[in-house]
């Protein structure tokens, strides 16, 4: 997952809840282990090395979240794909900042890409993938996945206030802040040009939700005068285009870890369908139209400015 990992807990025994937080964070860390694509030592490693050649089992709960990635293709028509990992080597991410492949490259790497090519057997909890080259990479799940497992066991521990953050893209309320009052997380205003001043997109308040926040900064390259950036969108081969940010807020991390990864593929015209896939769901999605930002929102409250609203 390659990112740092912070707990605030609220509680009347500091002792009790330093033992729930590290507990919490002692299994991020064997889920890292377990999951990462750059750990030799992983289960998905050992899908990646050998599921071509042969059947690999993995554990139940590895197997779980593989099914679940695959409903979550289906459901988004492959806007979000855990299969993107040989287009984001072919593009220069994996592990870099990026570089222009030619188009040869990029059509190889789209061959050894698609859920469909999996084949997840459920009854010996095994994978197999259907051609050669193909790699599973957790990235736009996993973060969510270890947040929700984290709390998870400080659900169990009896912690009922509490805020867990995985980078600047997931975090995941529990209960409310001491004073009764929601968890608010701030999502700051795409910057246009690198000399903008900072500015408050939203404010979005949290009660035992998770929000995830996608983009297409970090990780990016330029060439021709244009920016690519390090998301993928695995129905093309190509970074995507479609917006600059994007949000969604839902009880499940893992879900918006995984959907706003989708959203920020299909852009504003996606945030009807990704808000419509659950119930209660919120989400928003920015994108540029000019000189000018476009923002659609779904239960998101924005902070009132001239940029355009769809």
């Amino acid at each position: 997952m390659a990112t740092r990992f912070e707990i605030v807990l609220h509680g009347e025994n500091p002792v009790a809840l330093r033992a729930a937080g590290e507990e919490a964070l002692d299994e991020i860390d064997r889920l890292e282990a377990q999951l990462s694509l750059y750990r030799p030592t992983s289960e998905i490693s050992h899908v990646n090395a050998r599921a071509a050649r042969e059947s690999v089992r993995v554990s139940p709960p590895v197997f779980r979240l593989l099914e679940h990635a695959r409903q979550l293709a289906i459901e988004t028509d492959g806007a979000f794909d855990i299969t993107v990992a040989p287009l984001v080597r072919c593009w220069g991410f994996m592990g870099g900042t990026g570089q222009m492949p030619d188009a040869n490259a990029i059509e190889d790497a789209r061959r050894r890409v698609g859920m469909q090519h999996v084949e997840l057997e459920p009854k010996s909890f095994t994978v197999r993938f259907a051609r050669d080259g193909m790699m599973i990479d957790l990235g736009a799940i996993g973060k969510g996945y270890a947040l929700e497992r984290a709390v998870e066991l400080l659900n169990d521990a009896g912690v009922h206030s509490a805020l867990l953050h995985g980078g600047t893209s997931t975090v995941h309320a529990i209960g409310t802040q001491p004073d009764g009052s929601p968890w608010t997380i701030a999502i700051e205003r795409p910057r246009l040009d690198p000399g903008d001043d900072a500015h408050l997109l939203a404010q979005v308040p949290l009660t035992n939700e998770a929000m995830s926040v996608s983009a297409v900064w970090g990780r990016s390259f330029e060439a021709g005068g244009k920016t690519y950036g390090h998301v993928i969108d695995a129905r093309t081969g190509h970074p995507t285009e479609a917006a600059l940010l994007s949000a969604i807020v839902l009880p499940s991390a893992t879900e918006t870890d995984a959907l706003s990864t989708a959203l920020l593929t299909l852009g504003v015209g996606g945030l009807p369908k990704i808000v419509g896939l659950r119930p209660g769901a919120r989400g928003l999605v920015v994108d540029r139209s000019g000189s000018q930002l476009k923002i659609a929102s779904a239960g998101i409250a924005c902070a009132a400015r001239d940029d355009r609203r769809s």
